[in-house]
């Protein structure tokens, strides 16, 4: 199969494969290709535009098993996968029948992005946003996190032999801070929530133009690296898109840009252009998208963030009124749960799939639960739920609520006493 879909092409000086220019979200205001975050005659977002040219199904299918097959189709250099990197992606497409039954959908698929380098979908953004600062001659990555992306980051730096900065909260979960102080990086941790280490990284990226803060300065290019979600679950279904698919939401980025691949998808012709639709879910500890809409607003209201789940803390969504335009143009909804519901969420996929996922993937299942029970979700439709990291990262969601059965001495008889044999 053959496609092509056509933009605006223009002279760059770095080669960032099919990626021509950089359009504002809001007017559609055109610039070069930089690293460049904000819109100067909007100030609206900026995103990566392309002139794809020829790109066909067998030879995507003929790449690496990695992100890197899909390169055509992302902002990174046609050599991408011959430079040292993380090599995220081909992550697990699962089936997930003991779970529907559980849900009561009628077929359900899980994407289990905890089988990435650092075990959460963070590795795919990050390996994207690596190979655009490379180009624009950074020598640092850099990034605020909740905890992913930290790991993320620090891991990528490490392979490709770059320093790297990372910023998180002081409070940030145990496991997170270990499994990025590993790497060796400079990692510093802020007294403050998110949006404080957020608006901090913004005044850092100014000050040190050779650091490449990946959601900051390199954002644009970053934040196309979760389209490659959408391009999987598409190959993986056998190049169909899913007439159902529930995100998480934290920043709103990653429901916007795996909306944006299945939209390219369709336009080029490598999938049918079928109706989909497109749920949110965030915890009610910091539900800020969710409340706007419910409440049938255009405007996000910044929250101050207190929930278990701190991969998704962000009180302050930067694509929260994108996220909102898209779910209401899908036809979707967003639904969010307490942290009561995040853990069973996490506990009903593990016992049913054997999926332990962090506490964001409690909120997807949760709110699955609860948009079916709701009648937002349709039971007859096929349905994928993104699961974007591991429970090993945040087990102290789960600690007081699991343990063992029994404690018995060593003897067969003690054991079938406490089965109830």
């Amino acid at each position: 199969m053959t496609a092509t879909l056509g933009t605006t092409s223009t002279t760059k000086t770095p080669d960032l494969g099919p990626a021509v220019e950089l359009v504002s979200k809001e007017e559609g205001h055109r610039q070069p290709l930089a690293p460049e975050f904000v819109s100067a005659e909007d100030f609206s977002p900026l995103e990566v535009a392309y002139d794809f040219g020829r790109v066909r199904r067998e030879d995507i299918e003929a790449g690496p098993k990695n992100i890197w097959r899909y390169k055509k189709l992302l902002p990174v250099p046609s050599n991408v996968e011959e430079i040292p990197n993380t090599e995220p992606g081909a992550t697990r497409l699962v089936r997930a029948d003991r779970l529907a039954k559980e849900l009561g959908l009628k077929r359900v698929w899980v994407k289990d992005d905890t089988g990435n380098p650092t075990h959460s979908f963070k590795d795919r953004v990050v390996a994207v946003a690596l190979a655009a600062a490379r180009e624009f001659g950074f020598e640092v990555l850099a990034c605020p996190s909740t905890g992913n992306l930290a790991n993320a980051t620090a891991a990528a730096a490490a392979r490709a032999g770059w320093r790297s900065v990372v910023l998180i909260p002081k409070t940030l979960e145990r496991a997170k801070i270990l499994t990025t102080a590993v790497y060796d990086g400079d990692l510093i941790a802020v007294d403050g929530n998110y949006d404080d280490v957020n608006r901090l990284a913004t005044e850092l990226a100014g000050e040190h133009p050779k650091w490449a803060f990946v959601n900051v300065n390199v954002r644009p290019y970053y934040s196309e690296g979760s389209k490659t979600l959408a391009f999987e679950v598409a190959e993986q279904l056998g190049w169909r898109i899913p007439p159902q698919i529930v995100v998480p939401i934290a920043s709103g980025s990653q429901l916007t840009k795996v909306d944006k691949g299945f939209r390219e998808l369709g336009q080029l012709g490598l999938v049918e252009a079928s109706p989909y639709k497109v749920f949110g879910a965030q915890a009610t500890g910091c539900s800020p998208v969710s409340a706007a809409f419910r409440a049938g607003q255009d405007v996000v209201q910044p929250v101050k963030p207190d929930t278990i789940a701190r991969s998704l803390a962000i009180g302050n969504p930067a694509d929260g009124p994108y996220v909102l335009d898209i779910v209401n143009r899908t036809g979707g909804a967003i639904e969010d749960v307490t942290d009561e519901e995040v853990v069973e969420g996490i506990r009903l996929l593990a016992r049913t799939e054997g999926i332990f996922t962090e506490t964001a993937g409690g909120v997807t299942v949760a709110t699955a639960k609860k948009l079916v029970e709701t009648g937002k979700l349709d039971p007859d439709a096929e349905t994928v739920l993104l699961i974007t990291g591991d429970g090993l990262k945040t087990l102290d969601a789960v600690e007081n609520h699991i343990g063992p059965k029994a404690t018995v001495p060593p003897s067969a008889a003690a054991v079938n006493e406490a089965l109830g044999y």
